[in-house]
């Protein structure tokens, strides 16, 4: 790599960074190209040699908080519990990092496309990885599932937690306590996994 190619990189790595910090202090409506122009020290119109438009810089940071999600997820995954418990654990540690890590996760989901403008196929990687984790101990309850059917429910269960994240962490009068969140979170994925156990034992029953 010459060293014009290497000082473009750190640029462009500086820059996704500073964006991240600016979203994560400002949120999303706060993130201001010519704020981050003046940060990582280079001319406004600069930025756009680094990333095609506003939206891959979003999606850029989007990546990188998708990154340090999977890992929390993964550190939550632990051999000695069943998978139901499993499930549990990675639905509240979903929620803290939310919580953690509000306008940064809210990004994620506030950003919109133009409606004619596809997702990168990278970006739609980075999202769709994360499903492997409800995926796995949903295929140990379920093994008489096929895949597109276990991959229906897992989102469906996704969905359902993050409704309740998102709801819960609300800064308005919907807002629930982090403590009560978990607990709430909690029982729902133990009430939807029963509800899904029992329903897959009648259809097996013969009666």
């Amino acid at each position: 790599m010459t060293k014009a190619l290497e000082r473009r990189e750190k640029l462009r790595a500086d820059l996704i960074q500073a964006a991240e910090r600016m979203i994560a202090s400002r949120g999303l409506a706060g993130l201001k190209t010519r704020d981050l122009a003046r940060e990582i020290g280079c001319a406004n119109g600069a930025v756009y040699n680094l990333v095609a438009d506003v939206d891959e810089l979003v999606l850029r940071v989007g990546s990188r908080t998708l990154r340090r999600l999977d890992e929390t997820l993964s550190a939550a995954e632990t051999a000695e519990h069943s998978p139901q418990q499993m499930l549990v654990r990675i639905a509240i540690a979903y929620c803290d990092f939310a919580a953690e890590n509000l306008e940064l996760w809210r990004a994620m989901f506030e950003h919109r496309m133009e409606a004619d403008k596809a997702l990168p196929d990278w970006s739609v990687d980075d999202q769709l990885q994360l499903f492997r984790h409800i995926y796995k101990p949903l295929a140990a309850l379920f093994p008489e599932r096929g895949t597109e059917e276990l991959g229906i429910t897992a989102r469906s269960l996704f969905s359902a937690v993050h409704g309740m994240v998102a709801l819960g962490l609300e800064q308005r009068l919907v807002a629930v306590p982090l403590p009560a969140l978990r607990k709430e979170i909690a029982g729902l994925v133990r009430a939807m996994i029963d509800g899904l156990i029992r329903a897959s034992e009648l259809a097996a029953s013969p009666d």
